[in-house]
């Protein structure tokens, strides 16, 4: 059975001299050694200023949007994971949806001040597929409104846009170091900032707002990291160049074995974007001989799991259903992508003949 995405686990032999390392330091989480160092490791790697890890990303975005304090209203796309608009709601403020583009399946730029009113405080975009967002544009948007600006970058780990990582851009960026995402702390996750001040303020969030000894300032719960996550993280940390690498050349496998299959589209590399190639997303379209849930069938009946990711909307869940902006026909270019993607399976160990093998079902089915 292949699944869309499978960890990479190095030989166990590998991991064996950093739990050695822990066992020696008896320190076993809240900032350990092994967590000091990937902070460093990574605010390198990724040409950002500075890192704060998190046992999730989750636990990052919701401290992402208690850091910068947001109320009310807070601008979003419907064509992301749950845990997106999860964090806006738990955190009090209203989600509001806004289409997205067809050609980048991120939010529609063109559509983001329609939806801005008195009550509004922030835009959360998400980087889907790790494909970058018009930060410019929403950015300018921002400034215009006095609006805050967070980056869902759970899909983004390592891609840069002309040169520069796309996670400097906006007030934060969280990241996902899920099992499944292209850098991986078995769990994990972390926010970027800009400055020292915000990175100590973030820190003290994901620690019960505690300052020092004697004092909590703010109301916040537990994200920290603890140092077994930042170990595989380390491990993976000097993996990562060569498994990116061989994403790239497993898309590019894809892209010429799906050339001329009429109802197939792919989404082509951005121009001046570094990708990471987490994902291997087609859309199924109207020409094609049979829909996007047959073919996901007829693909798992081979053992051959892809995933209609994002499927259903997040709109479309019931704690979301009663938003006037996610009403039905209110998102329709989202409504229509939805029905029609597919990520397909892409991972570092995935075989030739394996993705082959996967692309013969799907021409078959033509």
């Amino acid at each position: 059975t292949t699944f869309v995405t499978q960890p990479h686990l190095p030989p166990l032999e590998d991991f064996i001299p950093y739990l050695e390392e822990i066992w020696d330091n008896k320190w076993l989480t809240n900032n350990g050694p092994l967590h000091k160092r990937l902070e460093e490791q990574l605010a390198t790697y990724l040409g950002v200023n500075y890192v704060s890890l998190f046992c999730n990303g989750m636990a990052a975005l919701q401290t992402t949007i208690n850091c910068l304090q947001l109320s009310g209203e807070v601008i979003t796309t419907p064509f992301t994971f749950v845990a997106t608009t999860h964090a806006i709601a738990l955190h009090g403020c209203t989600p509001v949806f806004c289409d997205i583009d067809p050609e980048t399946f991120n939010i529609d730029t063109d559509k983001i001040e329609a939806l801005i009113t008195e009550k509004t405080t922030a835009i959360i975009a998400v980087h889907v597929y790790g494909r970058p967002c018009d930060t410019k544009k929403i950015e300018g948007i921002a400034r215009r409104h006095n609006l805050k600006v967070i980056y869902d970058a759970a899909h983004a780990f390592g891609v840069k846009e002309h040169g520069e990582s796309i996670l400097n851009k906006g007030d934060l960026s969280m990241l996902s170091f899920h099992a499944t995402k292209v850098f991986s702390t078995l769990e994990g996750g972390a926010i970027i900032s800009h400055d020292l001040e915000t990175k100590t303020r973030i820190d003290q969030l994901k620690n019960f707002g505690i300052q020092n000894e004697e004092s909590t300032l703010n109301i916040a719960g537990n994200g920290k990291m603890n140092e077994v996550q930042a170990a595989f993280g380390l491990m993976q940390l000097g993996l990562i160049d060569e498994q990116i690498s061989k994403r790239r050349r497993i898309a590019q496998t894809y892209r010429e074995l799906f050339l001329n299959i009429e109802g197939i589209h792919v989404l082509d590399d951005m121009d001046g974007v570094d990708h990471n190639y987490g994902y291997f997303p087609i859309t199924i379209n109207r020409d094609f001989s049979m829909s996007r849930d047959d073919l996901y069938e007829q693909l798992k009946s081979k053992g051959f799991h892809a995933h209609k990711y994002f499927y259903p909307l997040v709109n479309e869940f019931p704690p979301y259903r009663h938003l006037e902006s996610g009403k039905k026909g209110q998102l329709t270019v989202a409504e229509e992508v939805s029905n029609q993607i597919l990520c397909l399976p892409i991972f570092p160990d995935l075989k030739l003949d394996v993705l082959t093998e996967i692309v013969a079902v799907i021409k078959e089915a033509t």
